[in-house]
């Protein structure tokens, strides 16, 4: 189900963007090409259209992002530590079992010369 939402958000977003292209906020874009007196849609109308579509595509996404958040595949994972902790326990094993740490191996041998 994740994976059909996430295709869902990509083709979202494409269409998004072409209409978002195709607009241009000075009143020309794809409105301008329809400028004629006799089109059954006029550029008031084409205008319209594309915010009406931009509005509908951004609320589709949100809709489709909160749905794709819902499903996320969240399988029982064994909980082993990170890597990171496994090298530090790995580092701090050998100077605990000589008993002895670079600094205090460091001072002890100043205090011997």
């Amino acid at each position: 189900m994740f994976t059909i939402i996430t295709v869902l958000v990509f083709f979202v977003c494409i269409l998004m963007i072409l209409i978002v292209l195709v607009q241009n906020s000075k009143g020309g874009g794809l409105a301008a090409n329809f400028s004629s007196a006799n089109q059954v849609m006029g550029v008031r109308k084409t205008t319209d259209f594309l915010e009406k579509g931009t509005w509908t595509l951004a609320g589709a996404l949100l809709v489709l992002c909160i749905l794709a958040s819902a499903f996320i595949p969240r399988g029982e994972v064994e909980v082993e530590g990170s890597m990171l902790q496994e090298k530090i326990e790995e580092t701090a094993e050998p100077f605990m079992q000589q008993g002895n740490f670079p600094a205090a191996a460091s001072a002890t041998e100043e205090a011997a010369e």
